[in-house]
């Protein structure tokens, strides 16, 4: 593949770069009278002048001058702060309903000009082609976007079917891909504390090819199986909630990521242990993990996280470190980006304050790539085969019946297991209730805020449909809500109040070839199209992210009033976090690592 946007590596440029940082040939650009936000010193120094040749800096110094040629481009800085562009550390494009090209084009304005990617979701729908697609299309952009090759997929093996399974030979493979820059999160931390080979295999060939292992350790057991996990090999960790959990991180040698996205607020309860306690910050950085199209036209980005972290009181200067410097350090290229220093991508915002960060140009690899807001570069985009835009296969047209859930014979009522949704978190309570009985069939109770859950096999066509309850959405009346994106097996899930809405909801989805959609009184009142895997769209971030608030006030009209109620539906089938979740295979005991029964 011919990589669009590529830049010349250090070696290839250090010709130029020196000539230009002596004074002996003209730059590309210089940007002149700013502060320079030096990450490696925790310094702002005034007065300085940045040039770059090449698409990386040559000289930062108080007057560069002599740098500039008849053909020079100069940008005044005008005493701005001249900061590093953003890095996201860990996250998944998909979770944005986006393509790459999208999601850059989407956060670019907001700063972020390097992100290190997981394309785990698409990896249980498409395996290695998907990664490939993903990591292709990333490496296409204007701005640095690596990507982590998956490592779970199932996460949990035989607890889940998923559409592909990822081998360690994919791993292997893919680690000699330009723009791997590692092992996408560990999730099966079992496998792992139990020395599974499979796991370890995946573990050594990304270790082999001297490239970073992601981790994700999601108990808050802090004793002999985090050691065991340590012992494995992960080096970061995003799951800590608390600040035993950052502190138990970063004194075993790992990086603790810190993540704030759409669903989960994971800064402010674990960043004490730099404000309060002074641990040092180098090992701490933030990311975002899932953010949706909402959060990115509305909210921001990276840029949002900074800020967020600067309110929990983190100085802006360590804050800043927390997502340049300390990624790049963590991925090994810190001789590549992540400050303002010679040699380095020429990736700089230029803001008036730097507290609460505006950001008004964003430049990367030299090039002015978003001004005041606005998206200034291209962001070309792949073309998607047929296999990556037919992905939903349900093997028969469901009905109501599908969606029955038979009580043992002769009971008048249930004592049935129940998935209790936590707002903001990503763990769930493994609740119980009694329920009704009707003709033989366990019924919702609305009234005890309790809906029916159905996870309806989507991959191999099987007509398969797991029928279970769920608490914490607030549904009432006839409803019915349903998503291909269904983390991190990625089959369907439909949560409702109604056999027959859930079925057409289901059949709806099948029909546009993934997505989201809403059903109220026998009719569609919302869809989100996400056609590619059933994950992400190719159109902009601003039109899918003004679907999804039609999806929100329609699931509000269904009676939810929980926050960020699309990101909970999402994860109901993620089974490698506690408490309970469900499966293809049936309701997963996530404490037990094991099946259990839907009845008591």
């Amino acid at each position: 593949m011919e990589q669009k946007n590529k830049i010349k590596s250090w070696p290839e440029a250090a010709p130029r770069l020196i000539a230009v940082a002596a004074g002996r040939e003209p730059a590309d650009l210089v940007i002149r009278g700013g502060k320079w936000v030096n990450v490696h010193t925790r310094e702002v120094l005034e007065g300085y002048d940045i040039s770059v040749v090449e698409g990386r800096f040559a000289a930062v110094a108080p007057d560069l001058s002599d740098s500039i040629g008849p053909d020079t481009e100069v940008i005044e800085a005008e005493g701005r702060y001249m900061v590093p562009g953003l890095c996201d550390a860990h996250m998944h494009i998909e979770s944005g309903m986006l393509t790459p090209a999208e999601f850059a084009a989407a956060v670019i304005p907001h700063g972020t000009t390097s992100m290190f990617t997981d394309p785990h979701e698409i990896a249980n729908v498409l395996g290695l082609d998907g990664v490939r697609m993903m990591h292709d299309e990333a490496l296409m952009q204007p701005v640095n976007i690596f990507t982590q090759m998956p490592s779970c997929a199932p996460s949990a093996p035989g607890l889940e079917t998923t559409g592909f399974e990822i081998t360690p030979e994919d791993v292997a493979e893919a680690m000699t891909w330009p723009g791997i820059i590692g092992l996408g999160e560990m999730m099966n931390f079992p496998g792992v504390i139990n020395a599974d080979p499979k796991m370890l295999a995946e573990i050594a060939a990304t270790q082999n090819a001297h490239k970073t292992v992601g981790g994700h350790y999601a108990s808050p057991d802090l004793g002999a199986p985090f050691r065991a996990y340590v012992a494995g090999g992960p080096a970061d960790d995003h799951e800590g909630t608390c600040e035993a959990d950052a502190i138990a991180r970063v004194r075993n040698g790992m990086r603790s990521m810190m993540r704030l996205g759409s669903a989960w607020y994971d800064v402010e309860t674990q960043i004490t242990a730099v404000t309060e306690k002074g641990l040092d910050p180098r090992n701490f950085i933030l990311c975002t993990d899932d953010c949706h199209s909402g959060t990115l036209v509305n909210d921001g980005h990276m840029n949002r996280v900074f800020r967020h972290a600067v309110e929990c009181g983190a100085d802006p200067l360590v804050a800043l470190q927390m997502c340049t410097l300390n990624t790049a350090t963590h991925f090994g290229l810190e001789r590549e980006l992540g400050s303002i220093t010679p040699g380095r991508r020429a990736d700089v915002i230029l803001t008036s304050d730097l507290a609460t960060l505006p950001v008004e140009q964003v430049i990367a690899r030299g090039k002015t790539v978003a001004k005041d807001g606005e998206l200034l570069a291209e962001c070309p985009h792949y073309d998607w085969p047929d296999s990556a835009r037919n992905t939903v296969h349900l093997g028969k047209t469901l009905t109501a019946a599908d969606f029955e859930i038979a009580a043992p014979e002769g009971a008048n009522t249930v004592t049935a297991r129940v998935i209790g949704v936590v707002e903001n978190q990503a763990p769930t309570k493994a609740l119980t209730a009694e329920l009704n009985v009707t003709d033989g069939l366990a019924q919702p109770d609305t009234a005890k805020d309790i809906a029916q859950i159905a996870l309806v096999e989507r991959h191999q066509g099987t007509g398969g449909v797991t029928n279970g309850f769920v608490s914490g959405f607030g549904y009432k009346g006839r409803m019915a809500m349903g998503s291909t994106v269904a983390h991190d097996s990625h089959h369907m899930i439909v949560v409702g109040t109604d056999r027959e809405m859930m079925a057409a909801c289901a059949n709806a989805l099948g029909e546009m070839g993934g997505g989201v959609s809403v059903w109220k009184d026998g009719e569609e009142i919302a869809a989100v199209p996400l056609p590619i895997a059933g994950l992400m769209s190719d159109d902009p971030a601003q039109t899918v992210a003004a679907r999804a608030a039609k999806m929100v006030e329609a699931m509000g009209a269904c009676g939810c009033t929980l926050n960020n109620a699309y990101m909970q539906h999402s994860l109901l089938a993620l089974v490698v976090i506690p408490e309970i979740r469900i499966s293809d295979l049936g309701l997963v005991d996530v404490t037990r690592f094991e099946l259990t029964d839907l009845f008591e």
